[in-house]
């Protein structure tokens, strides 16, 4: 059962719409779902909203830190309403993906990650949820920074908006704590890449 709903991204309107910012986009839309306003929380280093789901409270959080300390904000609202790690989902960018692609895992690497390496850092393990949202890799390991810090072109950046809503979706199952049905229903397959032409028919040869 999912408590506390985390969005990565960096803050100011610079970084507004930046591929590094696709978790606060997530997490903006459960807001507007649950009818609740972020609001900016000293405590927790944040812009935060609680909503009531079934007689119970549900954390949304957008770390305000920037990206390389994402973990101080999470750690400090989760010790504070005594969250499990396993009850937290972490809404991020993901290089690995194309734009359109979005799973949903538990644990495992922060893959190079600044954000989910500072909340590994901060928790003390990794063994919580993230909402891995496609933005697609630059190809070249150098070109990674300027890449998720620039808006994706338009026909990217419908394709990464249409994968948020496809997993906004599944916010009932993740609030309800089937977490199996949840993997089911928000994981996607790879968009299928253009087929190669067909190579013209061989002409039979002269008998």
């Amino acid at each position: 059962m999912i408590k506390l709903f985390v969005g990565l991204g960096n803050p100011g309107p610079e970084y507004e719409g930046t591929r590094h910012n696709a978790g606060f986009q997530w997490v903006d839309e459960v807001a507007r779902s649950l009818k609740v306003q972020l609001v900016p929380e000293r405590s927790y280093w944040g812009l935060a909203a609680r909503a009531n789901v079934q007689g119970r409270p549900v954390w949304l959080l957008e770390p305000q830190t920037f990206m390389n300390l994402s973990g101080k904000s999470v750690a400090a609202l989760a010790r504070f309403f005594k969250i499990a790690p396993d009850e937290i989902l972490v809404a991020h960018d993901e290089l690995d993906f194309e734009p359109g692609v979005v799973k949903l895992k538990k644990g495992g690497s922060h893959g190079g990650h600044n954000g989910l390496r500072d909340i590994h850092a901060q928790l003390g393990t990794a063994d919580y949820w993230r909402l891995r949202i496609g933005i697609g890799h630059p190809g070249l390991k150098h070109e990674v920074v300027g890449w998720v810090l620039k808006r994706p072109a338009q026909p990217e950046r419908e394709r990464i908006e249409d994968s948020i809503t496809h997993a906004l979706k599944a916010l009932p199952v993740l609030l309800d704590g089937d977490m199996e049905k949840a993997v089911q229903q928000i994981n996607t397959t790879k968009p299928p890449r253009p087929k190669p032409p067909r190579p013209p028919a061989a002409t039979p040869a002269a008998g």
